[in-house]
């Protein structure tokens, strides 16, 4: 790795303002790890309470801190959580509503209040957001693979600089956060925002964890051939079912060494391609298997969705397990360079995503599986061990949280709330905390054809409304039907509910700026303009 620019760093003296907002002086300033992966979900930890595989670090951060049981997402998509989480504000304001998107960077973000404040910043890993990172110090971001990254062998952008490293990514990206720890200027606090791919899709493990799953049978959702008769079009239309959505080649991998290199072009070819000669081989002989059965043409129907879905979670569970181990490998490293306990260490995911339920893969949708995030935070100077909370919170509460913890003034714009009294607090839930988190996904038509869609999530239920070319309400009881299968909307049991909710909703929309959320030509890079230029 090329650390020449990023040690030259640690000669620029520290900022002279030696004192932050709210009388805090440097030194008081924690260090702030933010630890994010793509595409993982609390279904796939065992902290929370997932059943499929253990997360044993994951699950010791839960125990020495406090796990957040009702964060969400406000635009389950990879760039637009991203833009979120960096300023502060939703998608409307921040101006990144899809990921055909280029993020302004010259906008006030939460990296450069910190750098302000005698921070020391990086970011490091998945970028997904187009223009240069602005407001870090150092920074190592994915190339390829549009902007997502490659598993093996992966190429990063370098403080401006192309370089590829060798091995696999997740190890690679564990590495550079260390070695920025390492050589960090150590007379300033720092703040690493640590970006991980996996485990999003096509979801290729490490080559040490290349088929540990092969001979295990994981349970299935029990709602993994729902029929949708209890919502509308929006969930009957989608394309993202492993039904008929998952790929044979991508997805499953189904394809043999001598398939591959007899057409190069094939996007699994060029990502095996990458692999050393001795993953490859482990690659062939752990898919073979998988291939050989899938070709006896025994699986048909029922069974057949059955049999994808164990491939999936093989794969995918696989894939996160690289996230665990690093997660480990980074707290090891701060117990024995004595920092352990001056960081904030957050775990995060940009969204949750469907581990089969409905019978689909992917995110988008407001639905509780992509909409809820995992969110786990160790400070053991504010926070009590073990700690569990039910406050509703949203990615765009990360910015003022650490911001409110450095000491730094949050700017009147930013739309987020401080977590800090929640987390001072055990988690309790102040009596002013707010009822809802509110939500708006604009990426339509595109890649799995989610209808757009906003709406609102209480403690008890949700109101979608899904726009553009349908016109559909949708409302939940999360007590009664926790996996959103019948939608009560104009049920007349319900009209006392849906009248209040539709009340906080405008409140909602109101306090946040949207308040004209139907009016596609609002949507800065609206979806059907995106695509009639790509020719699609």
């Amino acid at each position: 790795m090329n650390f020449r620019k990023f040690n030259a760093i640690a000669a620029i003296p520290a900022a002279v303002a030696g004192v932050a907002g709210c009388g805090q002086t440097k030194q008081a300033q924690p260090n702030i790890i933010f630890i994010m992966t793509d595409d993982h979900t609390t279904q796939a930890m065992s902290c929370y309470g997932g059943n499929l595989v253990e997360t044993p670090n994951m699950d010791r951060l839960a125990r020495e801190g406090m796990r957040f049981d009702n964060c969400y997402a406000v635009n389950a998509l990879s760039g637009p959580s991203r833009a979120c989480i960096l300023t502060g504000k939703f998608s409307h304001v921040n101006g990144f509503t899809d990921n055909a998107c280029t993020f302004d960077g010259d906008q006030q973000t939460l990296p450069k209040l910190l750098q302000q404040a005698g921070y020391q910043t990086a970011v490091i890993g998945k970028w997904h957001l187009i223009s240069e990172p602005q407001g870090f110090d150092y920074w190592s971001i994915l190339t390829g693979q549009e902007e997502q990254g490659d598993y093996y062998d992966p190429d990063f952008n370098e403080n401006g600089t192309a370089v590829t490293e060798k091995g696999y990514v997740t190890d690679i990206i564990t590495d550079k956060a260390l070695d920025f720890i390492d050589h960090r200027d150590k007379s300033k606090p720092f703040f690493m925002m640590f970006h991980h791919k996996a485990p999003h899709r096509n979801w290729m493990p490490a080559p040490r964890h290349l088929g540990m799953f092969n001979d295990t049978v994981f349970p299935e959702p029990e709602n993994l051939f729902d029929d949708y008769s209890g919502r509308g079009r929006a969930a009957r239309e989608q394309d993202m079912n492993l039904e008929n959505t998952f790929t044979e080649d991508w997805d499953l991998k189904l394809l043999t060494r001598e398939e591959m290199l007899a057409d190069t072009t094939n996007r699994l070819y060029k990502v095996y391609s990458r692999m050393p000669a001795e993953v490859q081989e482990k690659w062939d002989s752990v898919y073979a298997g998988r291939i050989a059965e899938y070709r006896s043409g025994n699986l048909k129907g029922r069974e057949l969705v059955s049999w994808k879905y164990q491939q999936y979670m093989r794969d995918y569970l696989a894939t996160a397990m690289s996230v665990d181990e690093s997660i480990g490998r980074l707290l090891d490293h701060l117990e024995k360079t004595g920092e352990l306990d001056n960081t904030i260490i957050v775990y995060t995911s940009d969204q949750g995503f469907f581990l089969g339920e409905h019978g689909w893969f992917d995110k988008r949708f407001m639905y509780e599986e992509c909409q809820r995030m995992p969110l786990l935070v160790r400070y053991p100077a504010v926070l009590k061990p073990g700690s569990v909370s039910s406050a509703i919170c949203m990615n765009v509460d990360f910015a003022p949280t650490f911001l409110d913890f450095a000491g730094v003034e949050i700017p009147s714009d930013i739309q987020g709330m401080s977590l800090r009294p929640v987390m001072e607090n055990a988690g309790a839930v102040p009596g002013d905390w707010r009822k809802a988190a509110y939500y708006h996904y604009y990426e339509y038509p595109a890649e799995h054809s989610v209808k757009r869609h906003y709406g609102i999530r209480t403690a008890d239920y949700k109101l979608i409304h899904f726009y553009n070319d349908i016109d559909e309400w949708e409302l939940y009881d999360l007590k009664k039907d926790p996996h959103e299968m019948n939608s009560v909307y104009n049920d007349p049991g319900y009209a006392g509910v849906q009248t209040e909710m539709h009340r906080l909703l405008d409140e909602v929309q109101r306090q946040y700026g949207d308040t004209d959320p139907d009016e596609t030509e609002k949507v800065l890079f609206h979806g059907d303009r995106r695509f009639q230029k790509r020719g699609k």
